[in-house]
């Protein structure tokens, strides 16, 4: 109420649109607070899609205000009509939900953005931390202090989420982080902060965390990045994506979304090329796959259209890999794809196998947290001095640059792109100088 009211006394001309998330439950109070200061649009959500960390339901914020000076005109049996397509398709994403059952007011501690809340629960069970749920909401807030209680929003709240999960992965608080900063391989989201990749933040960047956490890097940005960038030829781009991919199907909007995210459109296409336009799928067969016996049809263009039909699944082989067997247009068909479930084991092997790091040995390089290997910079017999990048990890839309803690020649690299590594698995070592 004070922040719209301010705001609409200081413009009464300017339109103000408010939106949140109702993580704690007062969404719609909130809403109806900022209409009655000023606002001219709240946003809302469809009532089977409203609550916890979506937006407050638009049913409710109907409902409240009708015969009053805020009636919104909208007619309630329609929305409602609405609302029943929303339920039934929720229904076939039940699968990826989050399993948050209620409301929870202890964002006014941490100050995690509702869009995040979720996104960041499912990447700390898929990097281990599960567990560590209730250690990693406190890890944020402590995070946020870190980093100067910066504005968090997309980009920025995935740097404070970064941190709080190398917080709790590597058992630091608030004092040691800073204190570890120079030997510490930081998220790439983290450094990438400290070096204006986002911007400058309101009152500048906390030292001496900023200087130690940039030792021996590039110190960045010191103004807008975007004012520094070069202009970018997209005639040029679009022809080496060509290219790059074999491919004469590149539209200006791949063009826009390679010069955006040129790591992300690159996967992106890897990913197309394997398995194909997977859109053209019914939603439920690529969701959740279809049912021994079970026939879907996939338009394949305008008129030609296949029947899929699944017909059994064999054995697990040595391979980690199992036969499937279908039909297509009735014509049987069998490919081998990999087992990605538990039973697969085959990375599950590989990671039990793969030797651990020495934590008294200052050159015994080990995974800060389980991740995927992206990239090894460095080759057996290379000398590399303290600070130079040696692995690339990514971990859920989280990359993080392990970098030498040491001086000397690389003895031995346990590890090469493609891996999956858990915490602790010995990525480099490094035969220390002087040791």
């Amino acid at each position: 109420t004070m922040l719209v009211g301010a705001r609409r006394e200081k413009s009464p001309a300017l339109p103000i649109h408010v939106h949140t998330h109702d993580t704690a439950g007062t969404g719609v109070a909130s809403m109806l607070a900022a209409a009655e200061a000023g606002a001219d649009v709240v946003d809302v959500c469809t009532d089977a899609m409203a609550g916890l960390t979506s937006q407050p339901s638009i049913g409710a914020l109907i409902g409240s205000t009708q015969g009053t000076s805020l009636d919104t005109g909208l007619d309630m049996p329609k929305i409602l009509t609405l609302n029943n397509y929303w339920e039934q398709t929720r229904g076939l994403y039940s699968p990826f939900e989050s399993g948050i059952k209620s409301g929870s007011a202890d964002v006014y501690v941490h100050e995690m953005p509702g869009g995040q809340y979720t996104n960041l629960k499912f990447q700390a069970f898929s990097n281990g931390l599960g567990s560590e749920w209730d250690k990693i909401k406190a890890a944020y807030a402590t995070a946020n202090r870190v980093l100067g209680d910066i504005v968090k929003v997309t980009p920025s709240s995935k740097v404070v989420g970064d941190l709080a999960q190398f917080l709790v992965a590597n058992d630091l608080d608030e004092v040691s982080v800073v204190e570890n900063a120079e030997t510490l391989s930081f998220p790439t989201s983290v450094v990438e902060y400290f070096q204006g990749y986002i911007g400058q933040p309101a009152g500048g960047f906390p030292e001496p965390l900023r200087s130690r956490v940039l030792k021996g890097k590039d110190n960045g940005y010191t103004t807008r990045p975007g004012s520094e960038i070069p202009d970018q030829d997209l005639t040029e781009l679009r022809d080496g994506i060509m290219r790059k991919h074999a491919s004469k199907l590149i539209t200006w909007r791949d063009t826009l979304s390679a010069a955006m995210y040129p790591t992300v459109f690159d996967d992106y296409v890897r990913k197309l090329n394997l398995h194909g336009p997977l859109t053209t799928l019914p939603t439920k067969a690529f969701l959740v796959g279809l049912e021994i016996d079970e026939e879907c049809e996939v338009e394949l263009r305008a008129g030609v259209k296949a029947s899929i039909k699944l017909k059994a699944i064999g054995e697990l082989l040595p391979s980690g890999t199992r036969d499937v067997f279908f039909e297509m247009n009735g014509i049987p068909r069998v490919v081998e794809i990999e087992d990605k479930t538990d039973d697969g084991a085959t990375k599950k092997t590989l990671l039990a196998s793969r030797e651990r790091s020495d934590p008294a040995d200052i050159g015994s390089v080990g995974a800060p947290m389980a991740g995927e290997v992206v990239e090894v910079l460095v080759t057996s017999g290379e000398i590399v001095e303290a600070g130079a990048p040696l692995v690339v990890l990514s971990a859920m839309k989280m990359e993080t640059t392990v970098s030498a803690p040491c001086d000397g020649p690389i003895r031995h690299v346990g590890v090469v792109a493609g891996d999956g590594c858990r915490a602790g698995d010995l990525l480099v070592a490094i035969k220390a100088d002087g040791v």
